[in-house]
């Protein structure tokens, strides 16, 4: 069974619709007793980071979330500000993140991006996955995710981006750290190929 994290934001009804669609068992998660069991975690999030990580500390979930991400290894996916909150501090608050993979969420620079520039970044992009990534099988090529945002996951290791997009920068728009995910990209917003990254998660 699939857990949606449902702590105030984020499109939780549309990942629950969606996997109801491929025949998934997904659940709404809004307190702990939800969430212990799931085999899977989905981690939505819009919004500031502050914000986000104060909603999610009030929820009452974050202590049992970091048991089972950090000590039973169940996989998580973090979408949006999700992904964002997998790191540890971000330029756009002063609260520390969740610190599941190491790295630091940075705003992009206007001077990297054509004139006039645009924050945020907003609508449909191509995303380039690693050979070989499983939650990209069968996205290796022509990829396109839609995305609404003005900060990314600046990884501190290489070795945890998964997948890169180019806006005024290349820039990691999906991370990973075994069995922790994140996405910056809406895939519940991303038709075909978002329902394809969504049950590949739910194979992994």
């Amino acid at each position: 069974m699939i857990a949606i994290i449902n702590y105030g934001l984020g499109n939780v009804r549309a990942f629950a619709n969606l996997y109801k669609l491929m025949n998934v068992p997904v659940a709404i998660a809004t307190r702990r007793q939800d969430i212990e069991g799931a085999s899977k975690l989905i981690l939505p999030g819009v919004g500031a980071f502050d914000h986000a990580m104060e909603m999610l500390d009030a929820s009452g979930m974050r202590e049992t979330l970091d048991e089972m991400v950090l000590r039973q290894a169940v996989p998580v996916l973090g979408v949006c500000v999700g992904m964002q909150m997998l790191a540890g501090s971000s330029e756009e608050g002063r609260l520390s993140g969740l610190g599941w993979i190491d790295g630091r969420v940075r705003r992009f620079d206007h001077a990297t991006l054509r004139p006039p520039p645009r924050l945020p970044h907003m609508g449909w992009n191509d995303v380039v996955p690693r050979p070989q990534a499983r939650l990209f099988a069968g996205l290796e090529q022509e990829a396109r995710f839609y995305f609404l945002h003005s900060y990314y996951f600046d990884c501190t290791s290489s070795e945890n981006v998964l997948a890169t997009s180019e806006y005024g920068i290349a820039f990691g728009s999906a991370v990973s750290s075994k069995n922790v995910y994140g996405v910056q990209f809406h895939p519940e917003k991303s038709h075909d190929y978002g329902v394809r990254l969504l049950k590949n998660f739910a194979e992994l």
